[in-house]
């Protein structure tokens, strides 16, 4: 990459840095290694212009105690959109942004039932929250958790207003509510605790990049990173090495703050099945070849929550889940078969 594109992105960077936020990292940062505030801030600049870094990611990857070639091997936000160009078709993006038609192509996956509000009447709310007594509301097309919202509505409720409210507020799409294993909830009951196994297709062939564990802080019904929740690198055995991350708090847990499981005693149930059955997701639209799938475990296995164009890079390079300071940029090329670019 030549200076000139990298003074463009750290200028891009500079602009949209917030200074709050900046300061809050240094200052954690600070707190963690005693390093000095301006060094830290002197580094984060550099990190930013030579690698491509931001701040988050700077704290996030542990780079104030990483130096060197080390650094060279972290996957950036330039990289991951680059890759997704490489292997994803935008005119399929769609197919997983769109909660509706996801649940239209990936149907032999989900093991629930749903109702697209916009094609339905409030007689068919009706029926269906009768049939399902607890559900979820969500907005067709939005992420993060936003617009999710939990309904236990009962006989007596009125439909009719229900329905208005929901579609009023574009809250189009009601499912099933997922009863996950019993052995999940140990974790956090109050919310679905979901896997994030990211593939990348190679020569018609689901390859399994990396696989991690969100779960709810137990203040709400949703295990969103954004939401609050915490998250954890899964091995492949299906154990929880490591202690677990909030970036809400930027602090680290080896037990949940609400249930007090210890999660290095943890192991995901059917891991394995979870593992073949996104791979199986991974070969049923080629055009998308880089997806981060989510998928919750239940009493009957695995099944699809929704799907992901852009899986997130930072997540997965925390680093208390690499020890040897290594990043993941070698481990996505090495199943790539060839160098990411940085975009």
């Amino acid at each position: 990459m030549g200076f000139g594109t990298k003074l463009a992105i750290f200028c891009r960077r500079l602009k949209s840095a917030s200074l709050r936020r900046l300061n809050q990292n240094i200052q954690t940062i600070h707190q963690q290694t005693g390093k000095n505030r301006l060094y830290l801030l002197a580094d984060m600049l550099w990190c930013t212009f030579r690698y491509g870094v931001g701040y988050l990611d700077y704290h996030v990857f542990g780079f104030a105690e990483n130096r060197g070639a080390n650094r060279k091997t972290f996957m950036t936000m330039n990289h991951n959109v680059a890759l997704a160009r490489m292997v994803n078709d935008p005119a399929y993006y769609d197919l997983l942004n769109d909660k509706v038609k996801f649940l239209g192509r990936y149907v032999d996956f989900l093991g629930r039932a749903w109702l697209d509000l916009r094609r339905a009447t409030p007689e068919a709310l009706a029926a269906f929250c009768r049939e399902h007594p607890v559900v979820f509301a969500k907005p067709a097309g939005d992420f993060g958790g936003r617009g999710v919202e939990r309904l236990a509505p009962g006989p007596e409720a009125d439909y009719a207003a229900l329905y208005h409210r929901l579609t009023e507020n574009r809250q189009v799409l009601v499912e099933e509510a997922i009863v996950q294993h019993p052995e999940m909830s140990r974790l956090c009951s109050e919310s679905v605790n979901t896997l994030r196994v990211v593939t990348l297709l190679r020569d018609g062939e689901a390859n399994i990049v990396y696989a991690l564990l969100r779960m709810g802080s137990g203040q709400g019904h949703v295990d969103n990173i954004s939401s609050g929740g915490l998250y954890t690198w899964v091995d492949p055995q299906g154990k929880l090495p490591y202690p677990a991350f909030c970036d809400k708090t930027g602090l680290y847990y080896h037990r949940h703050p609400a249930t007090g499981t210890v999660f290095s005693q943890f192991t995901v149930p059917d891991f394995p099945a979870a593992v073949a059955l996104c791979c199986k997701a991974a070969l049923v639209e080629p055009k998308l070849g880089y997806v981060g799938w989510d998928v919750a475990i239940t009493p009957n296995g695995p099944i699809l929550v929704e799907g992901n164009n852009l899986p997130g890079y930072d997540m997965p390079q925390n680093a208390k889940f690499h020890p040897d300071g290594q990043g993941l940029l070698p481990v996505f090329q090495a199943l790539l078969g060839r160098p990411i670019p940085r975009a």
